[in-house]
């Protein structure tokens, strides 16, 4: 089998927010075509049009060349091999960033491809399943310009998601910092006020996971309010700090009552090697398609493992990529949880209408996935509509 074609589809959303902290609203999705007519999919979480350059881009010489003209002609039963390739050939332009992000999504689709022409899901070529099933949390960004806002988006939808039947929700109390949701600019008492109310809410048995996108400048100012937060029985506080300031996270993970996560932009296994050896986050995160794909995503999930860590893979993005964390969790036995966008309570369409996952959740877990490849279902006319080169995209319903 051989790859004959590279379809790049950068995607979005006519109504899409640009104060909002959500990239829920773009997407590229990669579609691999071969000459057995088996085709494969990916998609990766970063600005889609730099993405589809680093595939399509013209190489002018051995240590940076484009990733199209690497992958033509090549096996897609590899993707291993590929990657090595890839990784190798665009090492100058690439190594970490963008093109990283580009093959994140490619080695999704081979992946895929190879799933397919097997007859088996991906999991059981990841070394098969390690659980009979996987728990999906719910992960719930709020609307609301004000506060008061906020606070009663985030709350109803804690509610709807224990009503669902999930067993876990993480919130996203984004209001400090640089990267604030719909530029709310509040203090340390604002958010510990969320966490509790969303406590409240839920009552004491629903799992609750705090997502604060990076926004406390040292640790010690955020092991203030981290020890605030110990009476609500948080089981992860994800991203307190600067991603760079590796060794105020090794400060929290020392003194912090909470456990501490993060890795949601870490490309590559040598970034989470620095991320747990020098950063000693309890939970690392990795995204299958920022990582670099399945290839490294499992060797994120092998450096867990071996130092008694926890895997929650991060995916804020379609059915695609909540298919591809699934598959990773089942043949991972360090990973209690997986990311999922609930599609009824995203404002994205893309979350609504761009891929069927084939996912089934019956009593807050999912059966293991059963269709051969990551087993999406991709919608055609959802690809034509957000497509973001062309003036007609339409604003969802």
């Amino acid at each position: 089998m051989k790859i004959t074609q590279i379809d790049c589809h950068v995607l979005l959303v006519t109504d899409y927010d640009a104060d909002a902290c959500s990239s829920a609203q773009d997407d590229l999705v990669v579609v691999i075509h071969t000459d057995e007519g088996i085709t494969g999919v990916g998609e990766t979480d970063t600005n889609p049009w730099i993405a589809r350059a680093c595939i399509k881009a013209q190489g002018t010489h051995c240590m940076g060349r484009g990733l199209e003209e690497m992958l033509i002609g090549e096996d897609p039963m590899q993707p291993e091999a590929i990657w090595t390739k890839l990784y190798s050939g665009s090492k100058m332009t690439g190594r970490r960033g963008a093109v990283i992000c580009a093959m994140g999504a490619i080695d999704m689709a081979l992946w895929d491809i190879r799933g397919k022409a097997l007859n088996q899901p991906v999991y059981q070529l990841l070394g098969g399943a390690v659980k009979e099933d996987i728990t999906p949390y719910a992960s719930l960004l709020p609307t609301g310009n004000t506060l008061d806002d906020y606070r009663h988006s985030l709350v109803d939808k804690a509610i709807a998601a224990k009503n669902m039947g999930f067993r876990a929700a993480k919130i996203e109390v984004c209001i400090k910092g640089p990267y604030t949701h719909n530029a709310l600019r509040e203090g340390d008492d604002a958010m510990v006020d969320l966490v509790a109310a969303c406590r409240e809410a839920v009552g004491p048995d629903m799992i609750m996971m705090v997502d604060v996108a990076y926004c406390w400048s040292n640790a010690k100012e955020a092991l203030r309010v981290l020890n605030r937060l110990e009476p609500y029985d948080i089981f992860f506080l994800e991203t307190p700090l600067d991603i760079d300031d590796l060794d105020g996270y090794a400060y929290l993970q020392t003194h912090s009552p909470v456990r501490i996560a993060a890795g949601e932009w870490q490309n590559t296994h040598w970034e989470f090697l620095d991320l747990a050896d020098r950063g000693k986050v309890d939970v690392l995160q990795p995204d299958v398609g920022r990582v670099g794909g399945f290839t490294e995503a499992k060797k994120v999930a092998q450096i867990a493992a071996d130092r008694g860590r926890l895997i929650v893979p991060h995916c804020w993005k379609s059915g695609i990529g909540i298919a591809a964390s699934a598959h990773l969790c089942a043949a991972t036995s360090c990973c209690p949880f997986i990311e999922y966008l609930p599609a009824e309570l995203s404002e994205s369409c893309l979350r609504r209408e761009l891929a069927d996952d084939g996912l089934t959740m019956i009593d807050g877990r999912l059966a293991l996935p059963k269709r051969p490849g990551l087993g999406i279902t991709l919608n055609a006319d959802a690809i034509e509509r957000f497509n973001a080169d062309a003036r007609h995209a339409t604003v969802c319903g």
